[in-house]
């Protein structure tokens, strides 16, 4: 995307007015991104939905961002900056009033992927409006602050969301982007001015090809356990389709003048594995944030208002290692941050796997904690990194595939682990009933005596709940496993990075 300098002062009312509107859509973006976990089960429950089925509600909106992103740059140059930015957030602000008037599921996942498609756009152009408006030297102090805004989203999600669905409707989760949307658009209609338009070419071919391929390969992650895989007619063209639309998308890369993505990017050793780990990083990043909620509320009869507060700190964590890291990154090889964050994140997840039935929220503020720290230190070294030995021409193509790796990891990683939590779950409670009889009912403890009695259908029912309950909190416990399994199989690329020659510390989060 071409950066065009604006002409207001940096104390001007226009430049703090512009600066606010800006930080408000950042805000408005990065909140919607966590403020509905802690809803699922209430949405979940309002639209008749079976648990697998609201991974929907998350990947939809997760894909269409990550589709639409690369888009951005090439609109923002043809039509100009300033409607692009007033076009998405009005279009955010119309598709979130869709969601929270949603009836259905079907509707509530189109309206998902219009809120993401319009969303796609607020984070890259607040980052360049930010820029353009600041000079040269308060661009770092312009992006730290740009930062900050990014990371009160997943710190204020969670808290906000479980007390509007606690107090109000978890439909309030969706109209509360109505106002901050509106001073948004208010403040960057009169106070932002356009930027001169540009003809340039985009390759449409590469963008559907690979749109096509990460559509059909999202729909049958999401569909699969429910049809029974490569036993389904349905699974087999989706999985046909998203391998075609990928050897395509390969195919016209590498033999086009103008690919959607230059493969000489490629030949760049440090972005190929940075892609790599922004794609785990993204799995870890939103696919324990999905689970986590649901947990607390499902298996640990949490209030949704105290399931927010719980998993709160996580952002905090992640906002004390962007400040820290923002101060390290220059003094110590970004090679070593990231492999000390990746570590930390393992750690928390190995932290998760001890949880049970019984578990206080102690342990679980302490776990989210250290793994937003985690994060936090790993995600801005891998930004930094992967475009430190990048020529600075392929970096708007370079940032738009480096995003696109990461919400695809989100998108995969969601689920990935919620198909499993769903698979596990029947493995475990078959093998919990395995072993109830008679003789070791009776010999439980009083509660258990009292209550349930073999020969009555309600004791059955009840008997039937507590062990599914149980099953899911040990599949719970698997998935926290496999992602700590994830995290911790892509350290050793860490050590094939080469050192960065010069390191750019406003890289953030997008």
């Amino acid at each position: 995307m071409e950066m065009i300098r604006e002409t207001p002062a940096k104390d001007s009312l226009k430049h703090y007015i512009i600066t606010f509107s800006v930080m408000l859509a950042t805000v408005m973006q990065a909140l919607d991104s966590t403020i509905a976990n802690v809803a699922l089960p209430h949405i979940q429950g309002s639209l008749s939905a079976t648990q697998d089925q609201m991974t929907w509600v998350l990947t939809s909106y997760i894909v269409a961002s990550a589709i639409m992103i690369p888009l951005t740059g090439w609109l923002a140059g043809y039509i100009g900056r300033k409607l692009v930015f007033l076009v998405s957030i009005a279009g955010f602000i119309i598709s979130s009033v869709l969601c929270g008037i949603a009836e259905s599921l079907p509707e509530m996942i189109f309206f998902r992927l219009l809120q993401g498609i319009s969303g796609a756009a607020l984070v890259p152009l607040s980052q360049a409006v930010l820029f353009s408006i600041n000079t040269k030297e308060n661009y770092a102090k312009a992006m730290a602050l740009w930062g900050v805004g990014v990371t009160m989203g997943p710190i204020l999600g969670p808290v906000l969301g479980g007390w509007l669905t606690d107090n109000y409707n978890w439909r309030w989760v969706f109209y509360i982007n109505v106002p901050i949307g509106l001073l948004a658009l208010t403040g960057l209609y009169f106070f932002l001015e356009e930027t001169e338009p540009r003809k340039s070419p985009f390759d449409f071919l590469g963008f559907f090809t690979l749109s096509v391929s990460v559509g059909a390969l999202q729909i049958m992650l999401d569909r699969g356990e429910l049809l029974d895989w490569f036993g389904s007619i349905e699974i087999i063209i989706e999985a046909i389709i998203a391998a075609t639309g990928f050897y395509l998308f390969v195919v016209h890369t590498f033999t086009f003048q103008h690919p959607f993505v230059t493969p000489q990017l490629f030949k760049d050793r440090n972005f190929t594995i940075s892609t790599v780990l922004i794609f785990v990083v993204g799995i870890t990043l939103f696919a324990t944030l999905a689970l986590l909620p649901m947990m607390l509320q499902n298996q640990l009869n949490y209030p949704v208002s105290t399931a927010g507060i719980v998993t709160a700190p996580r952002g905090a964590g992640t906002m004390l290692a962007m400040l820290i890291v923002g101060r390290i990154l220059n003094r110590i090889d970004p090679r070593y941050i990231i492999i000390a964050g990746l570590l930390i994140v393992a750690f928390s997840l190995w932290q998760m796997t001890q949880f049970s039935l019984i578990t206080e929220s102690g342990p679980i503020i302490s776990a989210g904690f250290i793994q937003g720290f985690g994060i936090g230190l790993a995600y801005i070294a891998i930004s930094t990194i992967a475009f430190s030995t990048v020529s600075s021409t392929l970096h708007n193509e370079g940032t738009s595939f480096f995003n696109l790796m990461r919400n695809l990891g989100s998108s995969i990683g969601i689920s990935v682990v919620e198909t499993m939590l769903i698979r596990n779950t029947q493995v475990v409670h078959a093998s919990l009933t395995e072993h109830i009889i008679p003789y070791n009912v009776t010999a439980n403890p009083a509660y258990i005596v009292n209550h349930i009695h073999l020969s009555d259908p309600r004791s059955i029912v009840l008997l039937n709940a507590m062990i599914n309950n149980q099953a899911m909190m040990v599949a719970y416990i698997d998935d926290y496993y496999l992602i700590m399994l994830i995290t911790l199989s892509v350290v050793p690329l860490v050590f094939l990075l080469r050192k960065a020659k010069k390191i750019d510390t406003t890289v953030s989060m997008e």
